[in-house]
């Protein structure tokens, strides 16, 4: 199973598609926009409502000055919705050609052939081609995209929708909850447990465009389930936005594992939240892999409710010219004996910038809690920079906290050793940067794993020095 094809020297998933265009609406912020788009889904009064609050969220929010710079984000020049087709498929040959021959491209094909438990693809703001297995509906697992499930499952949608990040958490939360489409909506039940991953994939295609997808997940209790998405993005002198929510609920004694693996363009910021809500014994893990885009701000987040919740986030983040990953992870202890691990491995090459951004809370109920941060640095060449913005708050004596941050070089010693061993100078700098992201790619399923390290093999080429 390949999803991506990772060759940042070329960038080769940065090609697009001229595409007639089912549904489309013009640029700007409005609430006519706003309204044309619920209107072309044909969604219930309080969605439209709910969009509607969200835009006067987004209006009276001012722009975040901490994090990457966002002054130049033009947002009355995007695009805030595109539709290629008029519904969404189930069979491969029911696709018009052209996004055919780009998934194609990308390897969507490839993994539905090799009979993977699901694969949604998303194409600017609609999800386009959906498949299931047989064993998921036999299991009563409800995996589909967001737009179908506020049709088809109105009631559990509308239970969960919004509750775990609400339209008024944040500026870029808020300008999702008002244009937001596609995504995708997973229920897994009781005791459920789902052994192959679930996969999306979501492309921008479009120039200029606004790219909002939803995804809500719900794992039952005793359930377990893991999710992988992809991203890609063409190649243009102007930028394009990508502003996710995801929000999952980790009910008692469940496991969720959600892996991005990112690879935008240089013009794309990237700007997500990520939250769960974990309850009594529950698991959740981020496993969070950001390469490419202008500016990417993400901190995925677990609040430990539940009794012995856990939360875990492992993310890798490569930041090259012109390039700013300001990326991190949140963990919020409320109930007690929970515990958290947030690992971060960053790199940065060509004058590209990485930024470590993190929260640990332990509130006043949270008992013998545990925590552990760790952040790992490599410095590749003499014009990039790596920062660390720990925040830690601890309202209890019997808390157990660690905190540890490096920051390294590859050296020249490394290096000369390395290569009296045969080894070329790229050779020799690849194996150093891999031995470096080895705890975070072996996480991957294998497939994953070989594209990651193929992916950073390429982009050492000639970057230390």
């Amino acid at each position: 199973m390949i999803i991506m094809n990772f060759v940042p020297l070329e960038y080769k998933l940065g090609f697009s598609d001229d595409i007639d265009y089912h549904q489309k609406v013009g640029t700007g912020l409005s609430e006519k926009i706003v309204r044309q788009i619920s209107a072309y889904k044909n969604e219930p009064d309080w969605m439209l409502k709910f969009r509607l609050r969200a835009l006067g969220y987004f209006k009276n929010k001012p722009v975040p000055k901490w994090g990457g710079d966002l002054s130049k984000i033009d947002y009355e020049a995007i695009t805030y919705f595109l539709n290629p087709v008029s519904k969404k498929v189930n069979s491969w040959k029911e696709l018009p050609s052209k996004i055919r021959d780009t998934y194609e491209k990308i390897g969507v094909p490839e993994a539905e052939r090799d009979m993977l438990a699901g694969v949604e693809a998303q194409y600017d703001s609609s999800v386009i081609y959906g498949s299931i297995k047989k064993k998921l509906d036999e299991q009563g697992v409800i995996f589909t995209d967001t737009d179908s499930a506020l049709r088809l499952y109105p009631d559990l949608f509308k239970e969960y929708f919004g509750t775990i990040i609400p339209p008024m958490d944040n500026k870029f939360a808020a300008l999702n909850s008002a244009f937001w489409s596609g995504g995708s909506f997973i229920y897994i039940p009781k005791g459920t447990r789902v052994d192959l991953p679930l996969q999306a994939y979501f492309r921008i295609n479009a120039k200029n465009m606004g790219q909002f997808e939803r995804t809500l997940i719900i794992a039952d209790e005793g359930s377990t389930v893991k999710y992988l998405e992809g991203c890609s993005a063409p190649v243009y002198t102007s930028d394009s936005l990508h502003a996710a929510v995801v929000e999952i609920v980790v009910k008692k004694n469940a496991t969720v594992q959600y892996t991005t693996i990112q690879n935008w363009s240089g013009n794309v910021y990237n700007l997500v939240t990520k939250r769960s809500r974990v309850e009594e014994n529950g698991t959740m893990s981020w496993v969070d892999c950001n390469i490419g885009s202008k500016l990417t701000m993400k901190y995925p987040s677990c609040y430990l409710m539940g009794k012995g919740a856990r939360g875990e986030t492992l993310s890798l983040a490569i930041a090259g010219k012109n390039q700013h990953q300001d990326v991190g992870a949140k963990m919020i202890h409320v109930g007690a004996h929970t515990s958290s691990t947030a690992i971060s491995k960053s790199i940065s090459r060509g004058g590209g910038r990485n930024s470590y951004r993190g929260l640990v809370e332990v509130q006043a109920l949270a008992e013998k809690s545990k925590s552990k941060v760790k952040c790992d640095a490599l410095i590749l060449d003499a014009t990039s920079r790596s920062d660390t913005y720990p925040t830690i708050k601890v309202n209890r004596s019997d808390t157990q906290m660690e905190h540890e941050a490096t920051v390294s070089k590859v050296g020249a010693d490394q290096l000369f050793y390395m290569q009296s061993r045969g080894l070329s100078q790229n050779d020799a700098e690849a194996m150093i940067v891999n031995g470096f992201a080895e705890p975070i790619i072996k996480t991957l399923p294998m497939e994953y794993a070989l594209e990651m390290n193929r992916l950073i093999q390429l982009e050492m080429t000639g970057s230390v020095g």
